[in-house]
């Protein structure tokens, strides 16, 4: 009885631990703008998406982001940003960043990122 016991209990553990590797696969990460200034120099392709309003964006945001604000970003982040692109979301603050991240995320991508304390700790370049 106590091997069975055993068995059973190591059969959860392992299936636990099988779930929160493919939990922790889907999930973004948290990056600094410091971060983020060194991806956009790697040469790789990035897609930068600014979530702030129109009129925020357009007094100065990160070189090459693209605006998709939060209203609405939900649906949009879907249709228009590919499952094959490395993508990083910056907001004024960071938590509607990693909201939709988590949206990505759930839907499979992979190569996903939000930058920490968004628009208000970036010291990076920015485009007026």
């Amino acid at each position: 009885m106590k091997v069975k016991r055993l068995l059973a209990a190591l059969g959860v553990i392992a299936c636990l631990v099988l779930l929160g590797a493919l939990n922790a696969s889907a999930a973004h990460r948290v990056i600094s703008g410091q971060e983020l200034v060194k991806m956009m120099g790697d040469g790789k392709p990035l897609v930068v998406v600014d979530l702030r309003e129109p009129e925020l964006y357009a007094a100065s945001h990160v070189p090459g982001a693209i605006n998709i604000p939060y209203d609405g970003a939900r649906v949009r982040v879907l249709k228009e940003l590919s499952p094959s692109e490395r993508i990083v979301f910056i907001c004024h603050g960071g938590p509607m960043g990693d909201e939709l991240a988590e949206v990505l995320s759930d839907h499979g991508y992979n190569d996903v990122y939000n930058v920490a304390g968004g628009m208000r700790h970036w010291k990076g370049p920015v485009t007026k």
